[in-house]
């Protein structure tokens, strides 16, 4: 699958991005998805995870509770709502693919079969 990420951009502290990645194929109910992030000098790190019928989630500790992941599989789309954004929060986010069997969510980058391209998010304080 083929993974196209959007919406990122510029945001003052304390607002609110919504991203969204579009994947290519007939097969994305298939996919368990996810969202990761890189900041700049530092490693790739884990956003949040969906299942594939949307029903098992996981997000990283810095970002529950002000982060939704949510997937339109009928849209072939995966996306990351994000509120209350502080600085700690500016990096590139790439969504990603894993396809499995199960029901699943997956939070370590060497489970993905497939990555989008990144997109950018800067929060001024």
């Amino acid at each position: 699958v083929q993974l196209q990420a959007s919406g990122g951009g510029w945001v003052q502290a304390g607002g609110s991005l919504r991203l969204s990645c579009a994947a290519s194929g007939r097969t994305f109910s298939r996919y368990a998805l996810g969202w990761f992030r890189q900041a700049a000098g530092k490693e790739r790190e884990f956003v949040a995870g969906i299942s594939r019928n949307g029903g098992n989630t996981k997000y990283a500790d810095s970002v529950k509770g002000r982060f939704t992941i949510s997937r339109d599989n009928a849209k072939n789309s995966v996306y990351l709502q994000m509120d209350s954004l502080n600085s700690e929060d500016t990096a590139v986010y790439y969504c990603a693919a894993k396809i499995n069997v199960g029901n699943y969510f997956y939070v370590y980058e060497w489970q993905y079969d497939s990555w989008g391209q990144g997109t950018l998010v800067t929060v001024s304080s």
